[in-house]
């Protein structure tokens, strides 16, 4: 089957194509606002760039994170703060534009400009953070995170079970538990890794509402970075 006919499927199946899901789709309990700095831990968002690329992210980043030759494999999509119920975002009413320093760290861990800027008014607002402090924040959470070798220069396409994702993950960093993550899935795709930190960074932490939205199919088609 061509790449083009398995795209279709994949799409027909999933019927309304979101681009990314936000930290708390799976789970009840967002709550627009909310108090800058007051919150319970932190999730890490690794997102497989050949899913969002394989969807309307092709478009969009047409020029940028889906620009054909990147080979791209997990990026940061995001550092987000959350609840041990639920989760925060946009949490002020006069948001404060990144610096071109700000901007400059973001480039060190996000894939486009436009997913930082995106990413600082969702989430970063909420952090109590200002933008140069966050970006850096999520430049640390994700320097702490060691990617499993299964996932770096992946050349052909594959599956495999989220399970054997998640326990690729905890196998390749020290201190990281299958309750502090969750494997996410779109459409019978690898989605994202979440990886849940504790609120100064020191560490991963428990965070059994992130780890209930665990994808539960069987196995999850894993394409190659390109």
């Amino acid at each position: 089957m061509s790449r083009a006919s398995r795209r279709s499927r994949r799409l027909a199946g999933a019927g309304l194509v979101l681009a990314l899901t936000a930290p708390g789709a799976l789970a009840q309990g967002f709550e627009p606002g909310g108090t800058p700095g007051s919150f319970d831990f932190y999730v890490l968002a690794l997102s497989w760039s050949p899913t969002y690329c394989d969807g309307p992210g092709a478009r969009r980043e047409a020029e940028g994170q889906c620009r054909p030759g990147r080979g791209l494999g997990f990026v940061v999509h995001g550092l987000w703060p959350q609840y041990n119920r639920g989760y925060p975002s946009n949490c002020s009413s006069v948001v404060r534009a990144p610096t071109r320093q700000a901007i400059e760290v973001a480039g060190q861990v996000y894939p486009s400009e436009g997913l930082a800027r995106h990413e600082w008014r969702s989430h970063g607002t909420c952090s109590g953070l200002d933008p140069v402090a966050y970006f850096q924040a999520a430049r640390d959470a994700r320097a702490a995170v060691t990617i499993p070798d299964a996932f770096k220069g992946l050349e052909r396409d594959t599956r495999m079970a989220p399970i054997e994702v998640a326990r690729q993950f905890v196998a390749a960093n020290r201190g990281l538990r299958p309750d502090m993550m969750s494997v996410t899935c779109r459409a019978g795709q690898l989605q994202e890794v979440r990886i849940c930190f504790a609120k100064d960074l020191r560490g991963f932490t428990p965070c059994p509402e992130v780890a209930r939205q665990n994808c539960r199919t069987g196995e999850v088609a894993i394409d190659a970075a390109r």
